[in-house]
């Protein structure tokens, strides 16, 4: 694996505009919008043809018409009494992207195998203005703007990755909605002939690829997606390891989530993706063990420590700080990310009953934050203006979504009430049951 800067450029315009009830400690709550865009913090409890009864944060119980419901959680009301399907014994389900979406905490699994929709991966031809350095093509959910005419088949292996991530991502129990940012049909991509072009649109220099959430694109050198020029044709190179293209394609699929995670929950979760056994499409999710292993012993040969130091410094360091140490050199870089990696795949799979419970609630709790977001925005109060600005009325102010704050509203969840200490010990003694001795405090 690479470490290269994410760049990740958060966008000062995402608000919240929504109430919060306390998390219920024993429960399983999920974000329920009404009709009106106001989301709160329930329990399903049950429901008929007409209404359904919800448990609230200080456990008393209340009865609702289904009317009162957006359209979105009506359906999915519905979709709990539905009769489920019948499947062989010991079939593997299939793994779509939308198949995990708001399915209750407690009913998500981890996926065995991902493997991208082969109608995902149909190339449209847009443009091809080779003259003006711009082709443009389309998968299922990206469009990419090349300075090169690629064929139909080198295009189809460029988008596998991005589709497959992108299927990856909404497959994982953490409930993650891939929903290009509003304006867009489709996620966004340029690809760069050249090194020197990279750089000139913005590109780290140090970096084989970024997603800039500024602007909502993702910039990408031909040579970092295995690209190379075989006499006056561009061919895909099939040993290319694509790791940090997977890195970075997980923070554009999760844009919307970005400025309600702390960086470490942003970095680790891009890790944990780039970790995963991957070949043509195909992402093994149930060998995510042998993953972090893998990642473990290759980061020991460059010379890192299995540690996380300070966890609670780790957990709740905010941006500045972040940038801060990463600005130093790659090997602090690299220091955070594995760091981060650790404590993403701890809660995942090692913390608790190991089924990522914790992780998951505190995820869906993010998903709440970001249709708070989306409803704010789509407000008629609320009025767009040039160069991503906007304003609002006096009696309609935005909420807090301050980087020092916003990120951190939840870590409560992953806590559910232990000590920094007390996890430490937990996920030491976890990592030494699955054979890594882990430094932690």
């Amino acid at each position: 694996m690479n470490f290269r800067p994410s760049r990740i450029i958060l966008a000062m315009c995402c608000m919240i505009a929504h109430f919060n009830l306390a998390v219920a400690e024993d429960a399983a709550p999920r974000p329920w919008k009404d009709a009106q865009g106001r989301i709160i913090q329930a329990t399903f409890v049950s429901s008929n043809a007409d209404s359904v009864t919800l448990k609230m944060a200080d456990g008393k119980e209340h009865q609702l018409p289904l009317t009162r419901l957006c359209a979105e959680d009506q359906a999915f009301v519905k979709s709990l009494s539905a009769p489920a399907s019948s499947t062989a014994q010991g079939a593997t389900p299939a793994v779509t992207a939308s198949s995990l979406t708001r399915i209750p905490v407690e009913k998500r699994t981890w996926p065995e195998n991902v493997v991208v929709p082969t109608k995902s991966i149909e190339i449209q031809v847009i443009e091809e203005n080779v003259a003006a350095r711009k082709c443009v093509y389309r998968s299922e959910g990206f469009e990419f703007t090349a300075q090169a005419k690629l064929m139909p088949s080198v295009m189809k292996e460029v988008a596998r990755t991005f589709e497959a991530t992108k299927t990856l991502v909404a497959s994982l129990p953490w409930g993650v909605v891939c929903r290009p940012p509003e304006g867009f049909e489709r996620y966004q991509a340029e690809l760069f002939e050249t090194r020197k072009d990279y750089i000139a649109a913005g590109g780290p220099e140090n970096s084989g690829g970024v997603y800039m959430s500024g602007d909502k694109i993702f910039r990408v050198p031909f040579p970092s997606i295995g690209l190379k020029l075989l006499g006056k044709t561009y061919a895909k190179d099939e040993n290319y390891d694509g790791g940090t293209l997977i890195h970075e394609i997980t923070h554009q699929v999760m844009d919307a989530y970005l400025t309600f995670l702390p960086v470490w929950v942003i970095e680790g979760t891009a890790e944990y993706t780039e970790m995963l056994p991957y070949n043509a499409g195909k992402f093994r999710a149930d060998a995510h063990q042998k993953g972090l292993k893998d990642h473990i012993q290759e980061m020991q040969k460059r010379g890192y420590a299995i540690e996380i130091g300070n966890l609670e410094e780790h957990l709740k360091m905010n941006r500045a700080t972040w940038s801060g140490i990463t600005d130093i050199s790659n090997k602090k870089m690299g220091e955070l990310y594995f760091r981060s990696v650790l404590a993403v795949y701890f809660f995942c799979h090692l913390d608790g009953d190991k089924k990522g419970t914790r992780f998951i609630k505190f995820m869906d709790t993010v998903y709440g934050e970001t249709e708070a977001l989306r409803t704010f925005f789509k407000d008629p109060r609320v009025k767009h203006l040039e160069g991503g600005r906007f304003s609002y009325p006096t009696n309609f102010p935005p909420p807090d979504m301050k980087s020092e704050t916003a990120p951190f509203k939840h870590l409560d969840l992953l806590l559910e009430g232990r000590s920094y200490s007390q996890i430490a010990q937990e996920m030491t003694e976890a990592y030494k049951a699955i054979g890594v001795k882990i430094s932690v405090n």
